[in-house]
């Protein structure tokens, strides 16, 4: 692994599952979705009908909390084949606008990190993230953290494209960037792709879709806490 004390001066943070929790929400939701079609079919396959479906809308939905919930709808009405209620499609509904309001409250170790970064005075710090533009907003607002970031990047998609894009924007060769983020598939394998750092910030839970085989890299550091990356950086 690589020193980059000297070599980054832009720091980006993703925002779901780094900063705060955010795929309980989404797997809570989730069992009250399956518990609703039990009628229907088993947990398994209503999950694996649910990811089947947000795959397949990705491309014009995006990722986020309404992305999700129309997902779920769309998922709803194919296994029960158009016959079920008003009621428990209220129910879906219901649990889709419960993640829209998720609490955000940061994560261990994190505003006392963005803190000690920030205070160096060393690095620009942005928000990196990707869903729904309206939903990350007012999630940053909620979690307190909006003060530490002087630019904020909501994409519809994070690939090697997105972080070229933010080098731009930022005015910094692709090896003065460093990624911090919990998905090896979003944040950490475009940015090493195009030659930048990544800090992989692992989360106890992680969303299918997101799931890659992992492999080393020296430009890439592995932490077990958000509290260890000011060791990598000051």
């Amino acid at each position: 692994m690589q020193d980059i004390r000297n070599k980054v001066k832009v720091i980006a943070f993703d925002a779901d599952d780094t900063l705060w929790d955010n795929q309980s929400y989404y797997d809570d939701a989730e069992k009250i979705f399956c518990s609703v079609l039990a009628d229907y079919a088993d947990s398994e396959a209503v999950s694996s009908a649910l990811l089947r479906t947000e795959t397949r809308n990705m491309q014009e939905l995006g990722y986020g909390a309404k992305a999700f919930t129309l997902s779920m709808i769309e998922t709803a009405l194919e296994l029960s084949g158009g016959r079920i209620s008003g009621d428990k499609l209220g129910q879906i509904l219901d649990a889709g606008k419960a993640v829209l309001k998720m609490s955000c409250c940061p994560l261990p170790g994190v505003r006392e990190a963005l803190e000690e970064i920030k205070a160096s005075g060393k690095y620009e710090m942005v928000l990196f993230t990707k869903g729904d533009l309206l939903d990350q907003r007012n999630k940053l607002v909620r979690s307190g953290l909006e003060e530490y970031f002087g630019h904020v990047g909501i994409v519809a998609d994070k690939t090697v494209k997105e972080y070229w894009e933010l080098c731009g924007r930022m005015g910094v060769d692709a090896g003065e960037l460093v990624m911090v983020g919990n998905s090896f598939r979003s944040d950490i394998e475009p940015v090493l792709k195009i030659g930048g750092f990544g800090i992989h910030v692992p989360f106890e839970r992680t969303w299918q879709h997101e799931v890659v085989e992992e492999y080393d890299h020296e430009r890439l550091f592995r932490v077990a806490s958000f509290a260890e990356i000011p060791g990598f950086l000051l």
